[in-house]
């Protein structure tokens, strides 16, 4: 296990209200909190596009216009910054996201690797939104795949259960990749929970030798596993898109914040959070 680690900044997610949450939209809002995590320690930025109509903030898109504007902006600002690109769309129609992967050419793009039923129950009995299936069949993977390989991105294996870990060491030994970097979403309501006992399970369901990292959902039950993960050798992400939480229980003014919480968990682990000059070399 190398003592060194990679920071990532969840910049600002998808759907998320800017008129209620300290999520940046503009490319401007983009860049000033990339700095603000860059400062603190973060040397990736996972990127989600909103739409830039006044009061449609909480929208995404998917123009390459505006994937290109931010990329530039947050590059600007942040010598040397890794981008990450999401490129989530529920149905199968992933023109938008590979427009935008060709047109950025990001260092990385998130890669959902397999389905899963997406879904949220209130305390009182009912669905938080109407159930819905997040659909990654293997040839819209396949497709992602193809597009990163022709502009050089790296992908990032986003995955929600084990049953999609152990499909990403499937598409290593059918010949889709050759070294699989896993993501592991924890967190989400029908997904794998936020816990450091079940993390501590999931390495041996890798490839051998992969880099990992985990993407914890939700308040405080995210802090353990955010630390277990420093503990097994895991690299490391958070920001507005992931929490609004700090350890603490208070409430983070924005992703710089949080990038400094993370970089704090990482250091009592005994890990050492690298430049972006060196996150290069072992992201890219």
């Amino acid at each position: 296990m190398s003592d060194e680690v990679v920071i990532t900044c969840a910049l600002t997610g998808v759907l998320t209200n800017p008129q209620q949450h300290p999520v940046p939209v503009t490319p401007t809002e983009m860049a000033n909190s990339a700095r603000d995590a860059y400062d603190a320690g973060a040397s990736v930025m996972h990127v989600h596009f909103r739409n830039q109509e006044r009061g449609k903030g909480h929208l995404p898109s998917w123009d390459p216009q505006v994937a290109l504007e931010i990329a530039a902006a947050i590059r600007d600002k942040c010598p040397g910054v890794i981008l990450n690109f999401s490129t989530g769309t529920i149905g199968r129609d992933q023109r938008g996201p590979l427009a935008c992967v060709r047109a950025g050419k990001p260092e990385i793009a998130a890669c959902n690797a397999g389905s899963l039923n997406y879904l949220k129950a209130r305390a009182n009995g009912s669905w938080a939104w109407p159930p819905m299936v997040f659909d990654n069949p293997v040839d819209k993977v396949a497709e992602l795949l193809e597009v990163c390989a022709e502009v050089g991105t790296r992908p990032e294996f986003e995955c929600f259960d084990l049953g999609i870990v152990r499909s990403v060491g499937m598409y290593a030994d059918v010949g889709m990749v050759d070294k699989p970097n896993y993501n592991l979403v924890m967190g989400v309501a029908s997904g794998m929970p936020a816990d450091p006992e079940l993390l501590a399970l999931m390495p041996k369901y890798m490839k051998s030798g992969s880099l990992w990292q985990s993407t914890v959902i939700g308040r405080d039950e995210i802090w353990p596993v955010h630390r277990k993960t420093a503990e097994l050798g895991g690299h490391l992400r958070t920001g507005v898109e992931d929490t609004f939480y700090l350890p603490d229980g208070d409430r983070s003014r924005g992703n710089g914040q949080l990038i400094e919480a993370l970089v704090a968990v990482a250091e009592e682990c005994g890990r050492k959070v690298v430049s972006p000059q060196r996150a290069r070399d072992i992201f890219c």
